[in-house]
This record gives structure tokens, sequence and C-alpha cells, in this order.
């Protein structure tokens, strides 16, 4: 790697207006991910598929049409959650998707969003894994604050 080289660890933080159990339920349910997701890749995932330990596996469509098998590596609830992506029925190329929560008070919680591709050896994913910056991690993260630090429903503003 040269020193033009994009890093292949890519990360944000931010502080969370929310309580670390309510900002990890909507990263551990992947039906809700589409709703945040700052890479603008993903279009939708089924229901139900919420996470619960290292070793589930979860699907999303992403607005190509294309399907990918998401395989938790790491899961600590409410607290990590890190997977790898694969097209359907293949081995993971090589690259990591993680989350990390830690709560500064009952309604406040720095959330970390990482992007590794250290290990990403598929040279057709390249252009689109040096493309992944920190402003596309970020962007996930202002988006996933606003639905955090919403009001539950039926209550007053």
């Amino acid at each position: 790697m040269s020193d033009h080289d994009p890093p292949r660890v890519v990360r944000a933080s931010r502080i969370i207006g929310a309580s670390a159990e309510r900002v990890f339920e909507l990263i551990a349910d992947p039906a809700q991910q589409p709703r945040w997701d700052g890479n603008d890749n993903l279009a939708e995932a089924a229901p139900g598929q919420r996470v619960r330990a290292a070793g589930d596996v979860f699907t999303t469509r992403l607005k190509n049409g294309a399907v990918r098998e998401n395989r938790v590596v790491d899961f600590a609830e409410g607290r990590r959650l890190a997977w790898q992506p694969a097209e359907q029925g293949k081995s993971p190329p090589g690259h990591l998707w993680a989350w990390e929560l830690e709560p500064l008070d009952p309604t406040r919680t720095v959330v970390t969003h990482v992007y590794d591709w250290t290990h990403l050896t598929d040279p057709s994913r390249m252009p689109r894994a040096q493309a992944t910056t920190a402003d596309k991690l970020q962007a996930s993260l202002d988006r996933l604050a606003v639905l955090a630090e919403e009001p539950p429903s039926g209550s007053e503003p």
C-alpha cells in the first residue's frame, strides 16, 4: 500500500441522543437498515431477521437487485455487531461492517461505525471499497441518529 492509497479501515463516530438499547435495535434489525444506510446501497431486508448471536446470517437486497448474505462474526447485545457480506451461496470476499456502542448515560450513546476491507481480495470490489469513506459512514450515523432520537410513537413532542 502506498501513501496515496486510501485507508483500508474507515471509521466514524458520533454521540446519539438515545439509549444504547434503542440504537442497537435499529442496527440489529436488518429490516431497519435501509432506513439509515448512508451508502445508499440497501433496498430492503425481510422482517424477522433480528440478529441475536455471532454465527447468525441475515439477507439484504441491494438497490441493484443483488442479494447479500451477511454472516455475523462479532456480537455483544447492545454493544457490538459486525458482519461480513457475501453473494448468495459464496464465501465472504474479505470486507466487514461493524458497529460499536458505548453508553455515556441512559439517554446518550457514542456510536462508532467501521468499514474494514483489509482482507478484501476481489479486484472487482476494490473501487466500491475505496469509495466507502468516513463521510459515507458518518451519513449512516447521522441518519441513524434521526431515527433513534425520534420520540416513541404516541408520545407528545
